[in-house]
């Protein structure tokens, strides 16, 4: 299992996705205050669906008190400032992955709580600025779960 970190998301419909990515993949979620929306907006259980009950989902009121509730494991900060690619980074149960918000990701302060090797950027090519908070979110976590070789997966049927 992995634990999801959102930063002060500000979008609904991005942390409905997430929700939903959630319970489709092995992970919990974790969302920093203060939130951009309420958990009841109408956009946030649309993009969730049904998933969103279904969904772990804990809020904190600040990242120390999400810290503390982790208790020891290793945080890799999401970041288009990063230098190392996520397909560089050899992941493990447990592993913590931290996004910042839609609209300025991560401030300094909590990039630079973060050792430097585990910071990680997601390519782009040239002349992009970012990717969408859930589809960073779901990148992140398929690469992850991918190095684990999908366990837990539903296994495909013969065609």
């Amino acid at each position: 299992m992995f634990e999801i970190v959102l930063f002060r998301p500000e979008i609904p419909p991005n942390t409905g996705n997430i929700m939903r990515l959630c319970v489709n993949a092995p992970a919990r979620l974790h969302l920093i205050e203060p939130l951009g929306f309420r958990l009841d907006e109408r956009s946030l259980k649309r993009a969730g669906m049904d998933y969103r009950e279904r969904a772990v989902v804990q809020r904190h009121r600040n990242l120390e008190q999400c810290r503390e509730a982790l208790g020891e494991r290793r945080w890799l900060a999401f970041s288009s400032r990063a230098a190392r690619p996520l397909a560089e980074w050899s992941f493990q149960v447990g592993d913590v992955l931290l996004f910042g918000r839609e609209t300025a990701g991560l401030p300094d302060e909590v990039l630079c709580s973060i050792p430097t090797e585990q910071r990680l950027v997601i390519p782009q090519l040239p002349g992009a600025r970012s990717l969408n908070l859930s589809n960073a979110v779901a990148v992140g976590l398929f690469e992850a779960w991918r190095q684990l070789g999908y366990a837990g997966a539903v296994k495909p049927s013969p065609a």
